[in-house]
Order: structure tokens, then C-alpha cells, then sequence
């Protein structure tokens, strides 16, 4: 009867979103008859049914009933299945390769099968031939992933942008759970979107006003960025891909200008690289994976920084156009198999695959001080008349004496909360505090901020920044021994700046707390 109970309160507590089911195709009785569950057949994770009843969807363990009708699994060959929509990007050679090394760790044979449309299927096999799991994949861009997420067609979203405002309420309003949540947002991968032109063209670098304006077609030749007396050539991928998406997210509409209409499109970012290496008047945006042999441009600052793409650059998000790829699940129970192979892909082995792949992978890596040169001289050359000596000392000898961790936190625009990319970095640091990776070391959490106002109200700020990413790492590190690590914040406001302060992404990149240790 306490099932009987369990299923009562499950149906009234979701009478409220009654979803009429289309057909009733699966019925699931308790063992004594008594109870009955009647509708549409949602999914079967090898433990528990999912249905769309008329009290609205129902998840019930497979355990405590039979399943009646011409929609019920076949238990005795139950085939785990994952529906993965959406970057092409991410589906041509991160998540294959990651699969495969799922399979190695775990003794399971793959076999990919092509699906109509470009689409595509990896069985994972037991013993060579008996199909345990499926992994189906639906290319396409990010917009459709989102799509098919909230029409039931697919379980996990590709997207190489994060989940926009709309896109969130409608899965909220779905049942889906609030997607950015930490269950519900993972970042895979990371990446960035990199300007690149053909080897031959003479211009270098470029400031990202200038970008902005040069995709919005407000420069429109060469001339006005240093280079020859020739029009500018835009390219960049189809509209409602990630990137792209990503380009008007992150670049335009900070800078309040409108993508221009006269660019040529491209399916693939590595066909967008290969056009841009033969036009020697050409622009695009790319992924930093596959720039193939164009020339990447150097992102500059009207007060002389310079800021070039390189792995340790986009881990510590200095370089400010960082593109996380990401993985978006609903809240709902996925296969086990499936929950086994998503934390895979969070592990020390997958770092190195996604790297191998030629992405950038989120392991922490240590950058001692004299690999820190560059910061220093820009602090110093920098440092207004409130930056005294004696502080720019103090912080020089943190640094002799402690290495930086890539791992870096930011925050959204106009906001204390962590960017998604800082948010996945404080999960990864807890669960390294928790397997004891730092114990008997010292962490030490440093604020810094951007040069507006007062340096010691900024100061105060940066410290306030840094003490809660600190209870953030913390709170989420519930298992770690903590008497084993010693945790300390400290701040030097704008005492180190990464970028200029004359533009709002230099202020942003310049905000942020980063973490040392000895």
C-alpha cells in the first residue's frame, strides 16, 4: 500500500499541468491490481518508467509493477537510450571521442551506424555483439537542440552558448527544471571565438570595439585597421549555430550595434577557416579548435595590452571571448549508463581526450611566476597614484612564492553571480578538494577589480568577491577534510589588471578572483 500511497500524492501533486495523453499505449499496475497508471510511454531507463498520464508526467519505479500494452520495453534486451541535439561542432569529434573512451575504460565495443540527414549512431556492445546502450545524435545547430529538448525529442542539448532567457522560462515551463542550475547546466569542453584572417594579410591584431564595428559593418575596408586599401570580406557560421550566436551574444550587443547582413555563411567552423585562408581580404569568427591554418588576430587595448587566444588564456577566461561548450539536461532521471558516461566526461581521463581532440580541457594547470611576466609589467606600467609601491611589493611576493591556478572565477554582466563557465570551476575545484588533491597545500583566494572609483573601495570589493567564491568552493566541497587544506582570501583591487578599463568586457575581464597556491 505504500506504493499504492506514493502514486496517489505523485498524481495530485501534479494534477495542477494535466497533460491529456495522446494514446494510451502502456498501462503499469501494482502488483495486486489495485492501482492502475495509464498513458503515453515518455521513456524507460532500465529501472524506472517515465509516462505521460492524465495527472501529467509520472516517473515510476519499474520494480513495484507490470507494465501492460504495446508500448512496454523489452526487459530482457533493454537497450539504454540517449538522444543527443544540436552543435555539429561538438558532435564531430569531442563527444565521439569521448565515447570511445568511455567504451575503453569499461569493456564495451563501439560501432557507429550513419542515420539519415548527416545524423549518427554509436552502440556501445558487451561481448562484441549484445547492444547495451545507444547514443543517437541529431546534428544541427544550438537553437534546434533547444528545440527538440522542449518537444521531447531529444534528452541532452549540445550548445556552444549558454541557454537564453526565453529558452530558460520555456523549459521551466515544461517541467524541465531551471536549466542553468548545476544538474542541469555542465560545461564539456571550453573554447572561444577567435578572429582570424588569411596568412598574407599584414594586419595583426584588433581591438574588440573594433571587432564589433567590423561585424556590424561599420568598418567595412582594411584601411581603417592598418591594412591595405580593400573592402573586408565577413564570414562566419549559419545563423542559429552557437557560435554565431555566441558573436551577437557577447560582441554585439554589449556594444549595442546590429550583426551586418553582408557576410557569407558557413555549415562547418572548419570550412569558415579553410574560405578565410584563401580570401587574403577575408574576416571570420571561428572556433579556437579549428582555425586550421588561418592567421588568429590578436585582441589589443587603446592602452596597450594585448591579449592572445592560447589554452591557459581561455582556462583562466582572461582572454574575454571564451565560448564554453556546454550540455544541458532536463530534470528528469536519465539511463544509468547514460549518468555513468556524463560523469565520465568530468573526469582526469576525459580532460585528456577532449584535449587530444584539440580542445581545451578544464584540468587545473599551475602557471608559476615566471611564466607571469607579462601580468607584472602591466601592473606596473599601469598603477595609477593609489597604487602604491609597498603594495605592488607585497603581492610580487605573494606571487614568488605561490603558483596561479588556471582555474579563474568571473562574473555575469552587472552581477556577483559567477559566469557559467566560474560556476562549472567552483563544482571542479570542490571535487578536487574532496578527492584530497590539495591536501597539505594552501589555496588562497585573490580579488582584483576593474580601475573605476576609488582603490580602496575596490579593494573592499575585490575581498568581498573573493570570500564568496571561497564559501561557494566551500559549500560545494561538502566531503573534503578540511583541516587538511589551508584556505585563505586576499585582495589587491585594481593593483593587476588584464585589459584596458576604457571598454565594458576590459571591466569585466579585469573583475574577477583568481586562486594560488603553495
Amino acid at each position: 500500500m505504500a506504493w499504492h500511497r506514493a502514486a496517489v500524492s505523485a498524481a495530485l501533486f501534479l494534477f495542477g499541468s494535466t497533460l491529456t495523453a495522446l494514446a494510451q499505449d502502456v498501462t503499469l499496475s501494482s502488483p495486486d491490481g489495485a492501482v492502475e497508471i495509464t498513458g503515453d510511454l515518455l521513456g524507460f531507463d532500465g529501472q524506472f518508467y517515465r509516462v505521460d498520464t492524465q495527472f501529467g508526467e509520472l516517473t515510476v519505479d519499474g520494480s513495484g509493477v507490470n507494465c501492460d500494452g504495446p508500448g512496454c520495453p523489452n526487459l530482457a534486451g533493454f537497450v539504454a537510450e540517449l538522444t543527443l541535439s544540436g552543435s555539429s561542432t561538438m558532435a564531430e569529434a569531442l563527444l565521439p571521442s569521448l565515447i570511445e573512451g568511455f567504451a575503453l575504460r569499461n569493456d564495451y565495443q563501439t560501432q557507429r551506424n550513419d542515420l539519415q540527414d548527416g545524423n549518427f549512431e554509436y552502440l556501445l556492445l558487451r561481448a562484441g555483439s549484445v547492444p547495451v546502450a545507444r547514443f543517437t545524435f541529431l546534428i544541427s545547430n544550438t537553437d534546434e537542440g533547444f528545440a527538440d529538448l522542449l518537444a521531447n525529442e531529444a534528452d541532452v542539448v549540445m550548445a556552444l552558448r549558454e541557454i537564453r532567457r526565453e529558452e530558460r522560462k520555456l523549459a521551466r515551463d515544461a517541467g524541465l527544471g531551471d536549466m542553468t542550475g548545476p544538474n542541469r547546466s555542465r560545461v564539456l569542453a571550453l573554447d572561444a571565438m577567435v578572429p582570424v584572417v588569411a596568412p598574407g594579410n599584414p594586419v595583426t591584431s584588433i581591438s574588440v570595439p573594433q571587432l564589433a564595428k567590423v561585424f556590424a559593418g561599420k568598418i567595412s575596408n582594411w584601411q581603417e585597421l592598418g591594412g591595405p586599401d580593400a573592402p573586408i570580406s565577413l564570414h562566419l557560421p549559419v545563423a542559429g549555430s552557437g557560435l554565431t550566436q555566441a558573436v551577437e551574444d557577447r560582441l554585439l550587443v554589449p556594444a549595442k550595434l546590429p550583426l551586418s547582413q553582408d557576410l557569407r555563411r558557413h555549415d562547418l567552423s572548419s570550412g569558415l577557416a579553410r574560405a578565410v585562408t584563401t580570401d587574403p581580404f577575408a574576416i571570420g569568427i571561428a572556433s579556437y579548435a579549428e582555425t586550421g591554418t588561418a592567421r588568429v588576430l590578436t585582441l589589443t587595448g587603446s592602452c596597450g595590452f594585448a591579449l592572445a587566444a592560447g589554452r591557459r588564456a581561455i582556462k583562466t577566461e582572461d582572454y574575454p571571448l571564451g565560448a564554453p561548450m556546454f550540455l544541458y539536461l532536463p530534470a528528469r532521471r536519465l539511463p544509468k549508463i547514460a549518468r555513468d558516461f556524463l560523469n565520465y566526461a568530468r573526469s582526469p581521463a576525459a580532460q585528456v581526450v577532449i584535449r587530444r581532440v584539440g580542445f581545451v580541457d578544464q584540468a587545473p594547470e599551475q602557471i608559476p611566476v615566471d611564466a607571469q611576466g607579462q601580468r607584472l609589467v602591466n601592473a606596473i606600467k599601469s598603477a595609477g597614484e593609489e597604487i602604491d609601491l609597498a603594495q605592488l611589493q607585497r603581492m610580487a611576493e605573494l606571487m614568488d612564492e605561490m603558483q596561479r591556478l588556471t582555474t579563474s572565477f568571473r562574473f555575469e554582466t552587472g552581477s556577483t553571480r559567477p559566469d557559467a563557465q566560474s560556476r562549472a570551476n567552483i563544482s571542479q575545484l570542490a571535487r578536487a578538494m574532496e578527492a584530497g588533491v590539495y591536501d597539505a597545500k594552501k589555496l588562497m583566494f585573490v580579488g582584483f577589480s576593474d580601475g573605476e572609483g576609488a582603490a580602496a573601495g575596490n579593494r573592499k570589493i575585490a575581498m568581498k568577491r573573493a570570500e564568496a567564491v571561497r564559501d561557494a568552493v566551500v559549500e560545494a566541497a561538502q566531503t573534503a577534510s578540511f583541516d587538511r587544506i589551508e584556505i585563505a582570501v586576499d585582495a589587491f583591487g585594481e593593483a593587476l589588471p588584464m585589459a584596458c578599463d576604457d571598454s565594458d568586457w576590459g571591466r569585466q575581464v579585469n573583475r574577477r578572483v583568481e586562486v594560488w597556491l603553495r
